[in-house]
């Protein structure tokens, strides 16, 4: 449990995040440092890397907005060693916040701040503790999720919930549009959260170890689509990995990223990745049980099309009795 106040009063605080979802929390903090008194006087991000053709080093979007607002930016490759951690004990926060970062927080860093370090965690807690918690919710058909900001422990998302949000998954929900909305949700719990800790009335509650499970990280070749599978699970999938890393399986040798697709309601029995036929509305593709609708996807080297488009442009590509599949892209 974090140390409580007496008085309310603005919150010393370090932030520590990489990725969008994480800048979008920073941002709320920052729009309301008027207000609520709390000062950001570091960002952690992670060591800016190669991106874009040609491979030159970004910055993240934490730093990035950062910068923007004049905030000291750290950027350790790890916060293990002893200079990292004397580094951070010299800036005398009351709080560490961590949203999306990517970095192991050690023990040492955990106890420094009076307030310890809280994270802001894009599922319900217990359940899909770890790296990917948006697309696994997805994947596995839940119908709810939410944000859980928690006190941070040595654990992996073990630690207390401080807070709670929930957010319905809709029937044809992506990973993306779930990204959006659950960093919609996510930054005034930060902020009732910080309210919380500062006037000193926070509650928390411990979590349930037997009901959690965990979201594994998403590798690139996790996208490529296993036509044995069923349908509902397939679309299931298409949508979860939709913006990144994006589905995707074998046409006539090549790549063809999958974008959007849902299951057919009727299906006729094919082999798991038999081509039964095509129109403007869709390519029908045979599942393990049911059949695939492709309604939008990517051919390589194009941008994203909706299907009809794409077999205006390419009318043979898409023959009856073609057999998709692999998993090289």
């Amino acid at each position: 449990m974090p140390h409580q106040t007496t008085g309310h009063q603005g919150l010393r605080i370090a932030f520590a995040g990489t990725p969008d979802f994480a800048a979008i929390h920073l941002q709320a903090l920052l729009a309301s440092a008027d207000t609520s008194g709390h000062q950001i006087v570091a960002v952690y991000t992670q060591p800016d890397r190669p991106a874009g053709r040609g491979k030159k080093l970004a910055a993240s979007p934490v730093k990035t907005l950062a910068e923007k607002y004049r905030i000291p930016v750290l950027q350790p490759q790890t916060l293990r060693t002893e200079d990292a951690q004397r580094e951070f004990a010299a800036l005398n926060v009351d709080l560490f916040i961590v949203v999306a970062y990517g970095l192991l927080i050690p023990q040492q860093v955990l106890d420094t701040p009076v307030h310890g370090c809280i994270n802001v965690h894009a599922s319900l807690l217990p359940r899909w503790r770890g790296a990917a918690p948006i697309q696994r919710a997805i994947e596995a058909g839940d119908r709810e999720t939410g944000i859980t900001i928690m006190q941070m422990d040595i654990g992996l998302d073990t630690g207390d919930m401080l807070n709670k949000v929930h957010c319905p998954i809709e029937p044809r929900e992506t990973g993306g549009s779930l990204h959006d909305k659950l960093a919609a949700l996510g930054a005034p719990a930060l902020l009732k959260t910080l309210e919380d800790i500062a006037s000193g009335c926070l509650q928390a509650e411990k979590q349930d170890d037997s009901q959690s499970c965990y979201a594994h990280k998403i590798s690139k070749q996790e996208a490529a689509i296993d036509w044995s599978l069923a349908a509902q699970a397939i679309e299931r999938k298409v949508r979860a990995f939709n913006p990144f890393p994006v589905t995707f399986t074998q046409l006539s040798g090549q790549p063809l990223r999958i974008w959007s697709a849902r299951a057919a309601e009727q299906s006729r029995p094919a082999p798991p990745g038999t081509l039964m036929g095509c129109d403007d509305n869709g390519v029908e593709v045979a599942c393990g049980e049911g059949s695939l609708i492709i309604t939008q996807a990517q051919l390589a080297g194009k941008k994203p099309m909706a299907i009809g488009d794409i077999i205006r442009g390419n009318p043979r590509l898409f023959s009856a009795g073609l057999q998709l599949g692999g998993s090289r892209e």
